[in-house]
């Protein structure tokens, strides 16, 4: 089966997918002997012998995935200029070349998934694809019925309502809020900024859900890889958003009832929100 040819380095483990693409342009990479600049190029990774700076590539490693508790104060990137501390330092077991799927803003904390599969992760980031992702926040301020309501049907930002969300209250304070707010987009800082939104500020953010990935009692600072089954449910996940990305009409289909299974998820956490709080202090 042939594949892009930036894909198979990026699947070797050489580089990423856009260093991958650098390469190709500076004219590093041959296939079959003869020097490949254009991008989109494709091969056969069985029977194409592609080098890189003359050296033939590494037989791609095998699709990894691994789940980390990220803790606050570190950057959720493999990498940092400025000399911070990076989600790469709490990975020393992990040998295969990762990179994580999303980030979290530097003094959040919780559940970042990282793969070596680079279609999957953008296949799971696309704006289009909304993966749910559940949040437990500690927001200033007591929040009345009307700010949780406002919320769950969306809220102004600048860059545009937000859509239905579902949010629950999960402990009792005297100060302050404990909310689990789940979200099906993926904009930048967008929980913040949905409780900006209602003059409550995040004091404490912690993401505990990634689609169908919890974080249960993974310890912060640590990692472990994924098992059989957590791993099919991405895959699975993953697929789902690429039937919906090449069905044309039919995916908008799809989308159009997405969104109203969603907004009927924010009107039933609504009406049931009361039922039952527990009033043990929750913590981060």
């Amino acid at each position: 089966m042939e594949v892009r040819l930036q894909k198979v380095i990026a699947d070797s483990g050489l580089a990423s997918r856009r260093k991958a693409e650098e390469l190709i342009v500076q004219g590093r990479v041959t296939v079959n002997g003869q020097v490949v600049c254009e991008l989109g190029t494709k091969v056969n990774p069985e029977k194409d012998h592609v080098k890189v700076d003359g050296r033939h590539l590494k037989p791609a490693a095998p699709q990894t995935f691994v789940m980390l508790n990220k803790p606050k104060n570190v950057v959720s990137t493999m990498s940092d200029p400025g000399g911070r501390g990076t989600i790469a330092d709490l990975l020393p077991g992990v040998h295969v070349r990762v990179f994580p799927v999303g980030r979290l803003d530097f003094d959040s904390e919780g559940l970042m998934l990282l793969t070596n599969d680079g279609e999957l992760a953008q296949l799971l980031l696309h704006p289009r694809h909304h993966v749910p992702k559940t949040y437990l926040i500690k927001v200033k301020g007591m929040l009345a019925p009307e700010h949780i309501d406002a919320l769950e049907k969306g809220v102004m930002l600048d860059d545009g309502r937000t859509g239905p969300a579902i949010v629950k209250k999960v402990g009792k304070a005297t100060e302050n809020s404990w909310l689990e707010v789940t979200i099906f987009e993926g904009r930048k800082h967008q929980v913040k900024r949905m409780l900006d939104a209602v003059n409550h500020p995040v004091l404490k953010l912690k993401r505990v859900k990634f689609g169908p990935l919890a974080l249960g009692d993974l310890p912060t600072g640590h990692y472990r890889y994924l098992t059989d089954r957590e791993a099919n449910a991405v895959r699975e996940l993953a697929r789902e958003r690429q039937d919906v990305q090449a069905g044309g009409g039919q995916a908008r289909a799809r989308q159009a009832r997405l969104k109203r299974v969603r907004a009927k998820w924010a009107r039933n956490a609504r009406s049931s929100r009361q039922k039952t709080v527990s009033s043990k202090r929750v913590s981060i």
